[in-house]
């Protein structure tokens, strides 16, 4: 078996689609039909199922993806362990983090870090839900769940603390007792399908019936509603803090906090690329008065 076929199976898997396995992998569509086949053959098994709306593993493919995804594992982290093993600050690193991290918090420090290492490309990978670490498909996380991977390297790194916020100007527009922060004020909240973000489940524990001015997927989009004075939203005090305009309505230590987390690979811990982005990361985090009392 010839592990390139293997690369074009994963691949397929995870896209379901011939096309985007060819643009991913840089190839024509009729290389990955014929790396597929010859895979079928030569396991003398049918792995997927073409459908009109995409490929499909069959039973026997599902069996498959669970040793290609192993092998994969540990081909990744061999090439992980020999570059790592260079001590000068110089090549690619993929950074996985949250959309809100990545946009507020590390890419308006990079010119910083591009100065003092200019020979480190850093990939931010901001899609976290599709990124695994024990793929290896980042070389480093900054993540606001814990990770239950014990072949990881895990650390605490900061605390993030939220807060209820709104402009100035709807908060003098609608005044409220501070017994009952949100009497006559309508709130920002989330779609349905992301009612397990921490936020959205503090207030519907405690603020069920607040009234709905707006239905958000993201939280750009919710800040921009309370910029633009529609209500109150929940939002994290360190973005907060750059809005002049927003002022608090519940303060944080009667909301949540959520613990960061630096997540890298126990093999990387000699890169010194990893570690500088490492270092560079709990430098930022410290700035932005994350840390924690026990980091």
């Amino acid at each position: 078996m010839d592990w390139n076929d293997l690369r074009f199976f994963l691949t397929v898997a995870r896209t379901q689609s011939l096309t985007k396995t060819a643009a991913a992998l840089r190839v024509s569509q009729s290389t990955v039909a014929r790396r597929i086949s010859a895979l079928e053959g030569s396991l003398k098994t049918r792995l997927f199922i073409h459908h009109q709306t995409g490929y499909f593993l069959t039973d026997a493919g599902q069996d498959v993806l669970h040793y290609a995804e192993e092998v994969e594992g540990k081909i990744m982290a061999l090439e992980s362990h020999i570059s790592g093993t260079d001590m000068r600050p110089a090549g690619k690193v993929r950074l996985a983090t949250a959309m809100t991290l990545a946009s507020h918090l590390i890419i308006p420090a990079l010119p910083r870090f591009n100065a003092r290492y200019p020979d480190i490309v850093l990939e931010v990978i901001t899609g976290i839900n599709t990124v695994s670490m024990s793929r290896h498909d980042a070389d480093i996380a900054l993540r606001l769940v814990r990770p239950e991977q014990q072949s990881l390297k895990i650390r605490k790194v900061g605390r993030i603390d939220s807060a209820v916020y709104g402009s100035k100007t709807y908060l003098e527009r609608h005044p409220a007792p501070d017994d009952f922060p949100l009497q006559g004020r309508g709130v920002i909240t989330w779609e349905p399908a992301y009612g397990h973000l921490p936020s959205a489940r503090w207030l519907a524990e405690h603020y069920p019936n607040a009234p709905s001015v707006l239905v958000a997927t993201s939280l750009v989009a919710q800040l921009a509603a309370v910029k633009a004075g529609l209500g109150l939203a929940v939002l994290p005090e360190f973005i907060a803090a750059q809005e002049s305009e927003l002022r608090i309505a519940i303060p944080a230590d009667r909301v949540f906090s959520e613990d960061l987390w630096l997540v890298t690979h126990a093999e990387l811990t000699a890169s010194a690329r990893v570690r500088a982005v490492a270092d560079f990361l709990v430098e930022i985090v410290a700035e932005a008065g994350l840390r924690s009392s026990t980091c």
